[in-house]
Parts: C-alpha cells; sequence; structure tokens
C-alpha cells in the first residue's frame, strides 16, 4: 500500500497570528515557527522531526500543509476525545468521538452503543474460522520456497480473503472494508518480530504474547501515522492556544513515541508496563478486533508452517509513508 497524499488539507487562505506561548519546563516558543511534515525527507523517517516538533515546537503552524501540528501524547489524546474537535473535512464528522485512530475510521457505528456494533467485543465465529482457514492456506503456499515476500504473499492476502464480504456484519462494519490498514498493521508486526529471534522463539511457546505484541507494534509503528480534526472553539494546549475552526493534525506516530508518556519509546518492548491500549481505537471497533485476530491467527499459521522462519540473507525491512507507514516488502527464508 503505497502512502496516502495529504490532498484532503486545504492550502491556508491566510497566515495564522504568530503568538508567543510558554510551557511549563521550557523556554517560551513561538507557535508557528516549527519544521514542516512536507520537509524532504519527512516520509523517509518522520521520526526526528517529531521528535524536535514535541521539544522545540509542541504546537506550530504548518503553513505548506495548512494545518497546526499537534505532537505531544497528552494534547494528541485531547484532540481525539475533546467535543471542542469536530471530524475533518466533514464538520458533521462525530465529535468527541470515535476519532479516526489506528485501525478504525471514526465511522459512529464503532461506538459502543450503537446497535450495530460487535457483540461482547468478539469477532463472529464464520469470520474467525475464515480468519484461520485463510492464514493457514497462505502460509502453507509459501512454506515450500526458498525465498518469500510476506507483504506481497501473506500481509496483503489475509485482510482481503478473511475479512467480511455481505451480510449484516459487513454492512455494520464500514471500517472492516478497508484493509489496506490491516495489512500495513500485520506487516510492522511481523518486522518487529523477525527483528528479535528471541522474542519469536517465546512466540511460539506462548502464542497469547501476542496480543501484546500487536498493542505494541500499534504504538510504535501504527499505521496511521496523522489524523486531522478541527477545533470547534478556542482550545488551550500545553504548547499555546488553538483559534475556533482551525485544521489540526494530530501526529499520532509522535504521540506514540512521546518520552513523557512512555519509557524507552523507541524501543519495542511487548512486556512494557505502560502499554496504551487505546491504540488501535475503539475497542468495539469491528475493523480494530478483526485486526488483532487476523495478527495472532496469522503468526501461528506462518510459525506452524515455517518454525525456522527468519530474514533473507542480507535484507533489512524500511517503512516508508507520510499519512500511513509500514514496511512495503518483507524478505524472508521460509
Amino acid at each position: 500500500m503505497q502512502a496516502d497524499a495529504p490532498g484532503d488539507i486545504p492550502a491556508p487562505t491566510s497566515s495564522p497570528e504568530r503568538r508567543t506561548v510558554r510551557h511549563p519546563s521550557t523556554r517560551p516558543r513561538r507557535a508557528g515557527s516549527g519544521p514542516s511534515l512536507l520537509a524532504p525527507g519527512a516520509a523517509h523517517d518522520p521520526y526526528w522531526l517529531y521528535r524536535v516538533l514535541r521539544e522545540e515546537y509542541p504546537l506550530s503552524y504548518d503553513a505548506p500543509l495548512g494545518a497546526w501540528l499537534v505532537s505531544r501524547y497528552d494534547d494528541v489524546a485531547t484532540a481525539l476525545t475533546d467535543p471542542r474537535f469536530a471530524g475533518f473535512p466533514h464538520d458533521g464528522a462525530p465529535r468527541g468521538g470515535p476519532a479516526p485512530l489506528g485501525l478504525c475510521h471514526g465511522n459512529a457505528r464503532c461506538l459502543p452503543r450503537d446497535r450495530y456494533a460487535v457483540a461482547a467485543g468478539t469477532v463472529p465465529g464464520h469470520l474467525a474460522e475464515r480468519v484461520e482457514r485463510t492464514a493457514y492456506v497462505l502460509a502453507r503456499r509459501i512454506a515450500g520456497r526458498p525465498q518469500a515476500d510476506l507483504v506481497e504473499e501473506f500481509c496483503r492476502w489475509l485482510p482481503s480473503g478473511a475479512g467480511p464480504d455481505s451480510g449484516p456484519a459487513s454492512d455494520a462494519a464500514p471500517c472492516t472494508r478497508h484493509t489496506g490498514l490491516r495489512e500495513t498493521a500485520l506487516a510492522s508486526l511481523l518486522a518487529n518480530l523477525l527483528d528479535d529471534p528471541d522474542l519469536l522463539a517465546a512466540l511460539r511457546i506462548e502464542p497469547a504474547l501476542t496480543g501484546r505484541a500487536w498493542t505494541e507494534t500499534l504504538r510504535r509503528d501504527p499505521p496511521v501515522q496523522i489524523v486531522l480534526r478541527r477545533t470547534v472553539a478556542e482550545v488551550t494546549l500545553s504548547g499555546g492556544t488553538l483559534p475556533a475552526r482551525a485544521p489540526v493534525a494530530c501526529l499520532i506516530g509522535s504521540a506514540g513515541r512521546d518520552p513523557e508518556r512512555f519509557a524507552a519509546p523507541d524501543v519495542f518492548d511487548p512486556f512494557r508496563r505502560d502499554q496504551d491500549r487505546g491504540t488501535p481505537g475503539p475497542a468495539d471497533c469491528p475493523a480494530v478486533l478483526l485486526g488483532r485476530l487476523e495478527a495472532e491467527q496469522g503468526l501461528r499459521a506462518l510459525l506452524d508452517a515455517m518454525p525456522t522462519l527468519r530474514w533473507a540473507q542480507g535484507f533489512r525491512p524500511a517503512a516508508t509513508g507520510l499519512l500511513t507507514r509500514g514496511p512495503r516488502s518483507l524478505l524472508v527464508r521460509p
């Protein structure tokens, strides 16, 4: 899946008023003077830019992008949940949630109170069986080859082959029809695990650990890097004050690596005590439930079919993308 282009963010009609803001623990900052997400190299490696924004420009106006940038964990959480923010670009989108996040596209039907939401936080039995069957078929096809690309031959086909295609579940779960995010998240999970042979060996013995690895992947390497919102009223954040009706780019990738919220945030650690279980999206979103199931069944099928699964000689995965991000290739020796 190629990176999304920020085509739905309008160009600013005028420059915002510059103001001096003071963060409790830092020197005064100038809102609006930070680096742009469209700077050369940002899509290749945005995390250096996120670090600069969190530390030096926690609230800045990105003129080339046409939106305010919010990069700290607490500020991003506010923008995603506070009723003073609405969906963007359509002001009729839900206010106060569910905001698009992780694997969820923010559809109102994802709210737990809605009668269409998946009951009891589980995937229907017929879908669970389809996920398991699809995962094992794909894994067995790869197992006999000297080399394979797990993105092209596994991650891309498991969500599209296992997702609902008809019936009430499909009608009630618009998020599940967007398989690209689940494909990207699954690829990031496999990349993180293949980088740690000891952890992969532990998962063979204790498959239940896959859930923690999945949650950690969505924190450290979220498939959705940026979520767009719009202020309904003036809002004060840690870096300054947002005006009313302002477009806001919530930097999910930056929030997940905020050292004020997560210890050693750049390290992939499924056993960390400060896991954030809200990263994938609303707990009852069908896409969130289905994505986790695909990760668990997919990894189990791969390890059963290929007990010695490892990277191809000399291969290193590389993630790319601006709005969505993940590895585009995973070359392995089955």
